[in-house]
């Protein structure tokens, strides 16, 4: 009995041992995996190939600048409309827009009732006025011999006056009107009247056809003189101080982006609009070929230069909504390669101002852009090598 005891005693040990030997959890030993995923290798081929440069950061003085949107304008002296001031029926006229007319052409000629009335008037004051002068001539003859009273000489001077404002009227209605006024001193009544420029430009509205009435208040035309276009742009407010008369305006229009056109600040309004937003009011710095009224232009406004850090353009790549250089670093994960590998990193910048090929840079926190090896050309080479890499791992 004591012996079943002790082998019972001994099984039920065993038993137990096993079961905690189960119990026990698999321990997988864990091999360190690098997941370095803005590190991209390449050969030294590669890296001539692709003709990468490094350098280090510089310093430039690039100008602070405010953007702003605006629009091409014209001054009020520029823009003409054209209406036939004593009214009537549109005979005549060849204009189309987009024709250019020279300052006296004419644009149309009308015809109306009234002109006829005017011109007898004329006429008939013309000689009134003869006549009121010969008989001042004759009173004044008369009162140097003590003749006639002196009241008849001061009526006499009275309706010469009276005469020659009224044919001074009459002479301003015509030329108003566009009756041509040797025509009628030659005794000539016409019953149509022309509608000239006063500016010479470019047409841009036609708003009569032949066999038309139009009134005083109708615009029958308007001309523009594009020779003299400026830049109106709209400023929030919480930049307008930074705005100074004379500042550089570099802008483009939005359907030509490529082509960067100069003017300068000349006027800046005095009111905030509803929208927050103040006009101010740039001339350009020379005549523009292809500018047009209203076109919508995008514009950055030089406020001044400051000495900033900065990189060339080519050397900032911009991936996801975010800007990265790309820093030449050590060899650290294929010392064992037969091919050495050129080892380049990827880290994030704050991008800032722009001018001339160069960006304003702001780097992390410790990162000494004086010693490191950014790379100035082929940045976008490497993102390109880097996120293929990522696809194929």
């Amino acid at each position: 009995m004591k012996n079943i005891l002790i082998i019972f005693f001994i099984l039920f040990s065993i038993f137990s041992c096993t079961k905690k030997e189960d119990e026990k959890p698999n321990i997988v030993e864990q091999t360190p995996h690098n997941q370095a995923e803005n590190i991209v290798e390449i050969t030294q081929a590669q890296y001539e190939t692709a003709g990468i440069e490094t350098g280090p950061s510089s310093i430039r003085n690039l100008s602070d600048v405010v953007v702003a949107n605006g629009v091409i304008d014209i001054p009020p002296q520029n823009l003409v409309s054209i209406s036939a001031p004593m009214g009537g029926f549109v005979r005549k006229t060849e204009l189309l827009q987009g024709m250019d007319v020279k300052k006296g052409q004419v644009l149309a000629v009308i015809e109306n009732p009234d002109f006829i009335q005017m011109q007898q008037d004329y006429l008939e004051t013309e000689s009134k006025l003869e006549y009121a002068l010969l008989e001042y001539d004759r009173q004044s003859r008369l009162s140097k011999e003590n003749i006639n009273a002196q009241k008849v000489l001061q009526q006499a001077n009275s309706e010469v006056k009276t005469q020659k404002a009224r044919l001074a009227g009459l002479k301003e209605r015509l030329k108003t009107a566009g009756i041509n006024l040797k025509t009628l001193e030659n005794g000539t009544i016409v019953n149509s009247a022309t509608i000239v420029t006063p500016i010479s430009g470019s047409v841009t509205t036609v708003n009569v056809n032949i066999g038309k009435y139009v009134n005083p208040t109708d615009v029958m035309f308007e001309v523009v003189d594009t020779h003299h276009l400026h830049v109106e742009l709209s400023i929030f407010e919480q930049d307008i101080p930074k705005i100074k008369l004379g500042q550089l305006v570099r802008f483009t229009l939005t359907n030509n982006p490529g082509k960067e056109n100069l003017a300068k600040v000349y006027l800046i309004n005095q009111k905030i609009n509803e929208d927050r937003t103040v006009r101010v009011h740039c001339h350009l710095t020379k005549d523009e070929p292809g500018l047009l009224p209203q076109n919508f232009v995008k514009a950055i406004i030089e406020i001044g230069a400051n000495p900033v850090v900065a990189l060339p353009e080519q050397a900032i790549v911009d991936f996801e909504g975010k800007s990265y250089i790309f820093t030449q670093t050590t060899n650290h994960a294929n010392v064992e390669k037969e091919t050495p590998h050129l080892v380049f990193e990827m880290k994030e910048v704050t991008k800032g101002v722009t001018e001339n090929g160069f960006s304003q840079v702001k780097f992390p926190e410790g990162f000494d852009h004086v010693k490191a090896k950014i790379a100035l050309k082929g940045a976008y080479t490497l993102l390109s090598k880097l996120k293929n890499s990522e696809e194929e791992e």
